[in-house]
C-alpha cells in the first residue's frame, strides 16, 4: 500500500509542477502581447521564448528525478571533496562576478545577470539552492559539532558571505535565502540560544541594507499609503490592486486582460498572479495557490517518511524554499508586504530561474522516489528490538 501511496506522491508532485510550468507559458504569453505590441494569440517573442524555456524545465525535472540524489551525499574523507562544497563555491563567484561593470547585465539599475551567449543566468538563483543544499547537507553529515558556538558561527560563514554578495544585487532574494536558511537550521535542531544570539543582529542589518537605499526606503514607506504616491512608489501596488477589482470571481477571460496594455510594470515577471487574477478570476488564483500547497504537502509527508538524514533536510528546504517565494510574491501582488524583485516560482517569466527551480523540485521527485515503503521501515524497526531482546 506504501508503495502505491508513494507513487501517487511522484505523480502529483510531477503534475503540480507541469501544470504551473504551463499556466507560466499561458500567462506569459498573454502578458507578452502588451511587451511586444502583437495581438490575438499568436506566439510573441517573449511568450515563444519562455515555452522553450518550459520544455526544457519540464525535461530537467524528470532527468534530475531519475538520479539518485543521494549520490550528493556520499561520505567523503574532506569536505572539500563534496560535490554540493563546490556547488556553493561556485555560485557564491558567480555572485561575485556579476558586481563587476562590463561583465554583469545592468537592467533597470539593477546588476543581476550574466551573459552566456544565448542566454542570461541569475547568479542569485544559483545562490538561493546551493544554500539550501549546503545547510542540508552540513547538518546531515555534521562534520564539525555544531553543539558548540563556533562552530555554529562556522556554519554561519559560508552561507552569510553568498547572502552578502546577493544582498548587494537583490535585497529580496537575500532575504529569502536568510529565511530559509534560519528553518533549515531549526529543523536540523541547532540550539535556540545560538539562533536567539545571531537573529537580532542580523535582523539589524536587515534594516541598514534598506535604509541606506533611498529607493528601498521609499517603496517601504510607500506601501504604508499607496495613494499618497500614486505616479511613483505606489504605482505597482495601485494597478495590482486594479487587475483584481477588474477580474472579480470569473476573471476577464484568457488573454482579456486590460492592465497588461502599459498600466501593470513587470507584468510577465513579478506580477504575473496579478495577469492571473484579472483574466482567470478566483478560480484561478485558488487553483495556482493549491499547486504549490500540493508540492508543500509532499515536500513535508516524504520529509517525516525519509530514513535519510540528507534528504529530510533537502525535502524541507526545497519545499520551504518554495513555499516562501510563492507566498511572498503572493503578497507583493496583493499589497500585504512591501515591493520585492522576487518572481512566482515555475510561472513567472524568466529562463535561469525556471529551469534552476525545476532541478530543484528534480531532487524533490528523487526523494520521493527513493523514500523507502513503510513495510520495509517496519520490518527494519522490529529486527532491531529483536536483537536488542537477545543482546539484553
Amino acid at each position: 500500500m506504501d508503495s502505491i501511496y508513494r507513487l501517487r506522491q511522484q505523480d502529483i508532485l510531477a503534475l503540480c509542477v507541469l501544470s504551473l510550468l504551463l499556466i507560466g507559458a499561458l500567462m506569459v504569453q498573454s502578458a507578452a502581447v502588451n511587451v511586444t505590441g502583437e495581438l490575438g494569440w499568436q506566439w510573441t517573442q517573449r511568450g515563444a521564448r519562455h515555452l522553450v524555456y518550459v520544455m526544457v524545465a519540464a525535461i530537467t525535472f524528470f532527468v534530475v528525478g531519475n538520479i539518485n540524489f543521494t549520490s550528493l551525499d556520499r561520505p567523503v574523507s574532506s569536505p572539500w571533496k563534496n560535490p554540493i562544497v563546490w556547488m556553493l563555491a561556485f555560485a557564491g563567484f558567480c555572485c561575485l562576478i556579476v558586481l563587476i561593470p562590463h561583465v554583469g547585465i545592468e537592467v533597470n539599475g539593477a546588476r543581476r545577470w550574466l551573459p552566456l551567449g544565448f542566454v542570461q543566468v541569475q547568479p542569485s538563483e544559483l545562490a538561493k539552492w546551493a544554500v539550501v543544499l549546503f545547510i542540508a547537507w552540513w547538518l546531515a553529515r555534521r562534520p564539525v559539532d555544531i553543539s558548540q558556538f563556533k562552530n555554529f558561527m562556522l556554519t554561519l560563514v559560508p552561507i552569510g558571505l553568498v547572502c552578502l554578495l546577493v544582498v548587494i544585487q537583490d535585497f529580496g532574494t537575500a532575504a529569502l535565502i536568510g529565511l530559509c536558511a534560519v528553518i533549515l537550521l531549526l529543523v536540523g535542531r541547532v540550539k535556540w540560544w545560538h539562533m536567539a544570539v545571531v537573529l537580532p543582529p542580523a535582523l539589524l542589518a536587515a534594516f541598514w541594507f534598506v535604509a541606506r537605499e533611498e529607493y528601498r526606503w521609499k517603496r517601504l514607506m510607500a506601501f504604508t499609503d499607496p495613494w499618497a504616491s500614486p505616479r511613483g512608489e505606489g504605482y505597482h501596488m495601485i494597478q495590482s490592486l486594479l487587475s483584481f477589482a477588474t477580474g472579480g470571481l470569473s476573471g476577464l477571460g484568457l488573454g482579456n486582460g486590460v492592465q497588461k496594455l502599459g498600466y501593470l510594470p513587470e507584468d510577465t515577471t513579478d506580477f504575473i498572479f496579478a495577469v492571473i487574477c484579472e483574466e482567470i478570476g478566483l478560480g484561478g488564483a485558488v487553483l495556482v495557490v493549491a499547486l504549490y500547497i500540493g508540492i508543500l504537502w509532499i515536500a513535508w509527508d516524504v520529509a517525516k517518511r525519509s530514513t535519510s538524514s540528507f534528504g529530510r533536510l533537502l525535502a524541507y528546504g526545497i519545499g520551504a524554499m518554495i513555499a516562501l517565494q510563492a507566498a511572498i510574491n503572493i503578497a507583493v501582488a496583493t499589497v500585504s508586504v512591501p515591493t520585492k524583485g522576487l518572481s512566482l516560482p515555475l510561472v513567472s517569466a524568466g529562463g535561469s530561474g525556471l529551469v534552476i527551480t525545476s532541478a530543484a523540485l528534480g531532487l524533490l521527485y528523487s526523494i520521493v522516489r527513493m523514500a523507502e515503503p513503510k513495510e520495509v521501515r517496519d520490518l527494519k524497526l522490529k529486527s532491531g528490538d529483536l536483537r536488542l531482546e537477545i543482546e539484553t
